[in-house]
C-alpha cells in the first residue's frame, strides 16, 4: 500500500486547542467482515489486531474518573471484538451514552444473529455505514451483495424500533463519497436518502451524516495510485472554511487505539501522530487518569483540511 503520510506532515493548517472533553472514541480493532475502498483504517477479515480485556478495563476506569458522557465505538467491525458486549454493558451501567459504528452486514454474520437485539436492549445508538441509497454505488465501495445485506439489516433494526418516530432508539446513516470529491450538502442528501429508502424498502432512520473521505490509509493509497492525491488535497484546501474550526471533533474527544494508546483523533491515530501534550512517541490511556488535557494544543497535519472543507466533516456529520 502506498503511504500518503510524508505528504501530509508538513502543514499550514491553523493551530487549534482542546476544549472540554466529553467523548472517548475507541477503536476496538481492525478485524472486519468487509474491506471497503474508503476505509481509513484499512480494516478487513484478515486483520488480527483486537483490543484486550485489560485495555477495556482501562477505558472503563478512565470514564469513571473523567465523567465521560459518550463512548464512541469503532473498528473494523467493533462488534467482532470478544469484549464488545462487556464494554457496552459496563459503560451503560455508568450512564454513558454508547455509539456503535456499525457496517450493518455484521448483524447477519454467523455468531452475531442476536447482536441487533443486544444493541436495542442496551439502548445503543447506531451509526451505520450506507455510502449511497443506490445498489451499484454501495457494492462498488463495499463489495458485491453488501447493499442487499445492508437493507436486510436495516429492516431488522427498524423492526426493533430503531429509527422510528415513537422510539428512543437512534439509527443514523453515514454517506461517504465514491471518489475524490466532497460530499453534497447534507440536508438535501438526507431528504433523498429518506425518500428512496422508504419508497423502495420501507426503511426509516433518524439522520444522515455526510463525511468527507480522508486522504490517508486505503483511500490515500488509492489517490496516489491514480495520480489524484495532489488534486484532492488542493480541493480540500481550496474548500477550507474557517467557521468549521470551532466545531471540529478533536476539541471534545480523544481517540484510543486497540492497544490503549491515545491520539487527538481517529485520523491522527491512523497516521501515528502522537499527542503534543506529551513528549513521548506514544501515550497510554492509563497515563492520563490524572491529567487534564483542556487547553492543550492538538496535533495537526494536511489531512485536517478534510474536516474543515465545505460544510465540514466530523464523526457526527457536517459541521456547518
Amino acid at each position: 500500500m502506498l503511504d500518503s503520510r510524508p505528504l501530509l506532515m508538513v502543514s499550514d493548517f491553523p493551530e487549534i486547542h482542546r476544549g472540554v472533553m466529553d467523548t472517548l472514541q475507541v477503536n476496538l480493532g481492525y478485524k472486519c467482515n468487509l474491506s471497503c475502498t474508503h476505509c481509513h483504517v484499512a480494516a478487513g477479515p484478515n486483520r488480527k489486531e483486537q483490543m484486550s480485556l485489560d485495555v477495556v478495563e482501562d477505558i472503563l476506569q478512565f470514564m469513571r474518573l473523567k465523567s465521560i458522557g459518550m463512548l464512541d465505538l469503532t473498528g473494523g467491525a467493533p462488534e467482532m471484538n470478544p469484549h464488545f458486549r462487556h464494554l457496552v454493558i459496563e459503560a451503560r451501567k455508568l450512564g454513558v451514552k454508547v455509539i456503535d459504528r456499525c457496517n450493518l452486514t455484521i448483524l447477519l454474520e454467523e455468531g452475531y444473529e442476536d447482536m441487533a437485539e443486544f444493541l436495542a436492549d442496551q439502548r445503543v445508538e447506531i451509526v451505520a455505514s450506507m455510502p449511497c441509497y443506490a445498489e451499484q454505488n454501495v457494492d462498488k465501495q463495499r463489495g458485491k451483495g453488501v447493499y442487499h445485506e445492508s437493507i436486510e439489516a436495516l429492516k431488522i433494526l427498524n423492526s426493533l424500533g430503531y429509527g422510528q418516530d415513537d422510539s428512543d432508539l437512534t439509527l443514523n446513516l453515514v454517506y461517504n463519497p465514491g471518489g475524490p470529491f466532497l460530499p453534497p450538502p447534507q440536508e438535501g442528501l438526507e431528504k433523498d436518502y429518506k425518500r428512496e429508502l422508504w419508497e423502495h424498502h420501507g426503511i426509516v432512520f433518524n439522520q444522515l451524516f455526510a463525511l468527507t473521505n480522508m486522504p490517508i490509509s486505503r483511500f490515500g493509497s488509492f489517490l496516489m495510485s491514480k495520480g489524484q492525491f495532489n488534486d484532492y488535497m488542493s480541493l480540500l484546501k481550496g474548500s477550507y472554511s474557517e467557521h468549521n474550526l470551532d466545531s471540529v471533533m478533536c476539541k471534545s474527544l480523544i481517540s484510543v487505539d486497540w492497544q490503549g494508546y491515545v491520539y487527538d483523533c481517529d485520523f491522527n491515530q491512523m497516521l501515528h501522530i502522537p499527542l503534543i501534550a506529551s513528549d513521548k512517541p506514544k501515550v497510554h490511556l492509563n497515563e492520563l487518569f490524572e491529567v487534564d488535557l483542556k487547553g492543550q494544543p492538538i496535533a495537526v497535519a494536511d489531512h485536517c483540511y478534510g474536516c474543515t472543507a465545505g460544510q465540514g466533516s466530523s464523526c457526527g456529520g457536517a459541521l456547518d
